[in-house]
């Protein structure tokens, strides 16, 4: 059975139904009312326009969905046949007999006698010509009944596209979270194992700081938006924590702005970058660099990653997997501002740059 789009859509197309039938009611009423009409050419006008209505609402109730738009086309024709032909003797029927008018009837007659008595040879309009014109009428209501079954359809592929792209959205955003969890957590549970016998205090605000990213991943960025304070207080226990991995050959410059007026954001969007610098930006035996910088002016997020890049053996493989993560946070960027951001790569022998720009909308404030 046709389904309407939403609550709303459905008070809306019922108040342009209704607004529609009482035009038809009421101009005609009105017309025949102020210039002395027919009230019985009246109800018999009634008559055909629900005739007209039973066509159209079964075509465009029933039919059309559960029939034309299933390219079910010989069964869609075959019933709607007999739907026009019912409609059509139920007209013939009400006319005939329900709204008979024995008086409107006698004056016809005598008009025709008068005209035969005048020499004029009357002939009142054949039965087919009555059925051609309900069938050339009831085809022309079923084309419009289609027509907006089709636009109900594009309709309903638009909503069902958006919920796959929500879907699509929740897929790539838990697999950020699955990407960001297990290495960093057993390495990260490793270094504060190390520390406890070393530095008391430092291991226990470590453990605080991964239990605040575990709560941030489990529960706060569930449903797709976050406040961009708790984002980046995410992102500052993810640094602090992946710092107990440091040496001392590796400079560290943090920069995220303290003072903002806050506002809702998608969660775990910068980290895959973050995470990509660490992974692939520090060198044990030389100097290496990171760089991260994070400016928020107006509606536009801009954020920058800057490192050393490895002179690893395994350098290769690594920028494969980092190519993958990349590409994955290209592909949510996309779903989420498709014309609002700007995402700048440059890949060098011995730098790695990142730069995103993001336009969020006005109503997130």
């Amino acid at each position: 059975m046709f389904k309407f789009r939403s609550i709303s859509d459905k008070r809306l197309k019922f108040s342009l139904h209704a607004i529609a039938w009482i035009l038809v009611i009421l101009i005609p009423f009105y017309l025949n009312n102020a210039f002395g009409g027919n009230q019985h050419r009246l109800n018999q006008f009634y008559a055909h326009t629900f005739s007209a209505a039973v066509v159209f609402y079964v075509g465009y109730i029933w039919l059309v969905p559960k029939f034309f738009l299933r390219e079910k086309y010989l069964i869609y024709f075959i019933i709607l046949l007999v739907v026009i032909n019912f409609s059509y003797f139920m007209t013939s029927f009400i006319n005939d007999h329900i709204l008979f008018d024995a008086a409107e009837d006698a004056k016809f007659q005598e008009f025709i006698q008068k005209l035969a008595a005048n020499g004029v040879d009357f002939k009142a309009p054949m039965k087919a010509f009555g059925y051609y014109n309900h069938i050339l009428a009831s085809l022309l209501i079923s084309g419009f009944a289609i027509g907006l079954g089709l636009i109900d359809k594009l309709k309903q592929n638009e909503k069902r596209q958006k919920e796959m792209e929500k879907e699509k959205l929740h897929s790539e955003l838990a697999f950020l979270k699955n990407q960001v969890s297990p290495h960093f957590f057993f390495n990260t549970l490793n270094n504060i194992y190390s520390l406890i016998g070393i530095d008391g205090p430092t291991a226990q605000d470590s453990v605080l700081k991964l239990s605040k990213m575990m709560r941030y991943l489990l529960y706060e960025s569930e449903n797709g938006e976050t406040l961009m304070s708790h984002e980046i207080n995410f992102m500052n226990n993810y640094i602090d924590l992946m710092k107990l991995r440091l040496s001392p050959k590796v400079f560290l410059q943090v920069d995220f702005p303290m003072d903002f007026p806050d506002f809702s954001f998608p969660p775990l969007l910068f980290i895959p970058f973050i995470e990509n610098s660490f992974k692939h930006g520090i060198s044990h035996r030389e100097a290496s660099f990171i760089n991260i910088r994070m400016e928020i002016e107006n509606e536009q997020i801009c954020f920058f990653t800057e490192n050393s890049v490895g002179k690893s053996p395994q350098t290769g493989e690594m920028q494969q997997h980092s190519g993958i993560g990349l590409e994955n946070v290209k592909k949510r960027l996309g779903l989420l501002f498709p014309d609002n951001h700007d995402l700048k790569i440059e890949r060098g022998e011995d730098i790695f740059k990142v730069r995103l720009c993001v336009k969020r909308d006005k109503k997130s404030i």
